[in-house]
């Protein structure tokens, strides 16, 4: 088998896992949904619904159906488009994903570009100058990325770049006075560069500085102490050793030798770590006014809206699985040891 043939079938073997991890996922979600407490049919009328419309919904609902034959009405309608109706927003759930999503996209987006950019950075240095002063700096401000919650990040951000300084702006995605991009992607930043509108463009950037670092502070500085570890670990094993005692620059046994085997733990914390962002960035959202995805989760949980929850575990999960899809391709192209023992396996 060739190379370019081991390398799609390694691929093709993760986008297998993924899809059967989802289809568990809908059915768990989907049944958790349904056996819960409390009458879909009623909470989306409302008490005073009189109980005949009530009955209709649920027979237009397909409730009064056994559990398995609900689940295929809500498959078939996930593909043809139809995701129910949301009773917080009260239209189909799609459009719902379609507006708040890539709000959501774009800031995680940012987030993990802030967060690659500081933490692999910071573990390299701090793991090859390890137990010096640089190393000791790292350290602090590590165990204070992890300890001070992000959402306690984000109002001090606030304070002092926003409401004290005037530096950034605290809520939304543009100001007041711009217009948004037409809509190709949803994501300001994307379709700002496809149409040409810088100003759209350095607006948004300026909105998604202080959400996106507050998001990315607590990934970096768990991100930052696994890089470290795996730089002082690789640090003394054989050929590190033997390139030193070859003579090759420090600059090349860094980069080229040190960097890359060390960067195989880290990646794959990041890949979780962002994926699971999509849930966890809600308190962000609300705190700067973000029109998001994980802020609509938020509001479909408090009013039991078993549509939009459905929905939001999906994509949630749907997100989670390409993030992990592409942490293994990064990192078996990383240690091609993994693809060549998935190989010798077949």
């Amino acid at each position: 088998m060739s190379s370019r043939t081991s390398s799609w079938t390694f691929v093709l073997k993760r986008i297998g896992y993924s899809a059967v991890s989802l289809v568990g996922l809908s059915i768990l979600i989907f049944v958790i949904a349904r056996v819960l407490p409390g009458d879909p049919a009623r909470l989306a009328l409302g008490p005073r619904a009189p109980q005949s419309i009530v009955d209709a919904l649920r027979a237009q609902l397909h409730l009064n159906d056994p559990i398995f034959v609900q689940y295929f009405y809500w498959i078939q309608g996930i593909f043809s488009g139809n995701w129910g109706i949301s009773l917080f927003t009260q239209r189909n759930v799609i459009l719902d994903v379609q507006e708040f999503l890539p709000a959501t996209v774009e800031l995680i987006m940012f987030a993990a570009i802030i967060d690659l950019v500081l933490a692999v950075p910071l573990g390299l240095v701090a793991g090859r100058f390890a137990n010096s002063a640089v190393d000791n700096g790292v350290r602090v401000l590590s165990y204070l990325g992890i300890a001070v919650p992000s959402f306690v990040v984000a109002v001090l951000l606030q304070l002092s770049l926003g409401y004290g300084t005037n530096l950034f702006p605290v809520i939304g995605r543009l100001s007041q006075s711009a217009t948004p991009p037409p809509t190709i992607t949803g994501l300001y930043t994307i379709d700002s560069i496809l149409t040409g509108n810088y100003a759209d463009l350095a607006d948004a950037i300026w909105h998604l500085v202080l959400p996106a670092f507050a998001l990315a502070l607590g990934p970096i500085a768990q991100e930052a102490r696994i890089m470290r570890s795996a730089v002082v670990e690789n640090l003394r094993k054989d050929y590190t050793l033997s390139e030193v005692s070859h003579g090759l620059p420090e600059r090349t046994i860094t980069l080229k030798y040190l960097m890359k085997p060390s960067l195989i733990p880290t990646i794959t914390i990041y890949g979780l770590d962002i994926s699971a962002q999509i849930a966890n960035a809600f308190l962000i959202e609300l705190i700067f006014n973000w029109p998001g995805f994980s802020r609509y989760g938020l509001n479909a949980m408090l009013s039991k809206d078993l549509n939009a929850i459905v929905a939001v575990v999906i994509v949630a999960g749907f997100m989670f699985a390409i993030a992990n899809i592409l942490v293994d391709i990064v990192v078996g192209y990383l240690d091609p040891r993994i693809r060549l023992q998935e190989r010798s396996e077949e």
